[in-house]
């Protein structure tokens, strides 16, 4: 009965929805436990692109149940876009098929304009938010002022709530942000509509992840962003709103950390980063394009070019030790094929002093220079490489690098997009 974490290891966007669609084939649920649809996993099958933003990249596999947890916030009309677009293509196999938690709370269209309000606001000084009202929908829910799935059920007293909710927020839309207001009740009418839809999939996630357990079957949890964007590990003040690291599971879907059996670390082969805040790997030069071009490295929700730098191991290490990572996947392997050199940051200068762990203040971190080791590069094409053997000499040699200096053993390596180019070193299951 393995329960194994899947975790961004970097700044997010680093493979997670591919290595998560790997591992569902051995795993009977699959459950997201933060973050909302300001994450996008994409994925491809069978040649065909699929993006998910709030459903686990689970959903495309038959005879899978996948849950949505308390520790998610959720946009209904998002989500409801998503399932029909997916029936659309069908890829929604049966309504059974997606569980959401009575305990997950609502993002509200006050929260997403909130949001855009103060980003306009801060000008040069903004986030770089997604605008989809993830972090005000987490300020409500530390409040306890939040709006939960299972209220949307359950209608009585919901206007009222709504009345309250809206005149305070609509006092700051229209006064200190300079927003349009929003009317109560057509919030209401539009909440009562999706709640009908949406009704059938609410239900106790975490009861029915005992019960799985209790049954013996293996239970994958998939988490959003990366570790660098936690919000008390991470960039601070540049990170999401929740908790991304592999402690976060248990809470976001209701479980003991003695039930948790492995962790399996998700980067990239190099490291990008969307939005503001540190970065101290980035590439402002022809390399840096390469790498964005090669890796189509534009974001899966927002559409952002991202920024591209070199593998950063100082990040790595640290990433290691605040998941308690089992081992790594490294995805993205082929997208460095052509450059003659390839380089990993081993430590940091800062302010003349060489440190080999990750600044706590941002301000800090901005200041930081990264410290080269270079290796040799590869010309050769791996998305045909399925076993280990079949990597070229520098390519293997890179990836020993990369487990000796971040003390995390490789379990597996992508060789393209597609489910089948990968090398599966070790299994998180067996």
């Amino acid at each position: 009965m393995p329960n194994v974490i899947v975790v961004g290891a970097q700044w997010g966007d680093e493979g997670k929805g591919k290595i998560v669609d790997i591992y569902t084939h051995q795993s009977h649920a699959v459950v997201r436990f933060q973050g909302g649809n300001n994450a996008g996993h994409t994925l491809v099958v069978g040649g065909e692109k699929v993006v998910l933003h709030l459903i686990p990249s689970g959903i495309l596999h038959e005879g899978k149940t996948c849950c949505i947890g308390n520790g998610v916030v959720v946009d209904p009309g998002v989500l409801l876009e998503e399932i029909d677009g997916l029936r659309l293509r069908g890829k929604f196999p049966r309504d059974d098929a997606l569980l959401i938690s009575e305990a997950a709370h609502v993002i509200l269209p006050y929260h997403n304009r909130i949001d855009l309000a103060r980003e306009a606001r801060a000008g040069a000084h903004k986030i770089g938010t997604t605008g989809r009202g993830i972090g005000p929908c987490y300020e409500d829910k530390a409040a306890r002022r939040g709006i939960r799935m299972g209220d949307l059920v359950r209608p009585a007293g919901l206007r009222e709530r709504l009345h309250d909710l809206v005149a305070e927020k609509n006092a700051l839309l229209t006064g200190y942000l300079q927003a349009e207001p929003l009317d109560p009740e057509t919030l209401y009418d539009d909440l009562v509509r999706q709640a009908e839809r949406l009704g059938p999939h609410i239900t106790d996630v975490s009861e029915r992840l005992h019960t799985w357990m209790d049954d013996g079957k293996n239970i994958l949890f998939e988490g959003a962003q990366g570790t660098l964007l936690d919000v008390d590990h991470g960039t601070y003040p540049f990170v999401t709103s929740s908790n991304t690291v592999a402690g976060a599971a248990c809470a976001g879907a209701g479980l003991g950390p003695r039930q948790i059996d492995a962790v399996v670390g998700i980067t990239k082969a190099y490291c990008t980063r969307v939005g503001s805040g540190p970065f101290p790997t980035e590439l402002h030069d022809a390399t840096g394009e390469f790498l964005r071009t090669q890796g189509g490295e534009f974001g899966a929700t927002t559409g952002r070019p991202r920024r591209c730098g070199w593998l950063d191991l100082v990040v790595l290490r640290n990433s290691c030790r605040l998941n308690g990572l089992s081992g790594l996947a490294v995805t993205k392997l082929d997208v460095l094929r052509g450059l003659p050199e390839v380089k990993a940051c081993v430590a940091y200068r800062l302010d003349g002093r060489i440190i080999d762990r990750v600044p706590t203040r941002a301000d800090d971190f901005e200041r930081c220079e990264p410290v080269y080791e270079t290796l040799p590069g590869w010309t050769e094409d791996l998305s045909a490489c399925r076993t280990w053997d079949d990597l070229p000499p520098n390519t293997r040699a890179f990836l020993g690098f990369m487990a000796s200096r971040s003390g995390c053993k490789i379990l597996l390596a992508s060789v393209g997009p597609g489910r089948e180019q990968t090398i599966e070193l070790e299994n998180p299951f067996a």
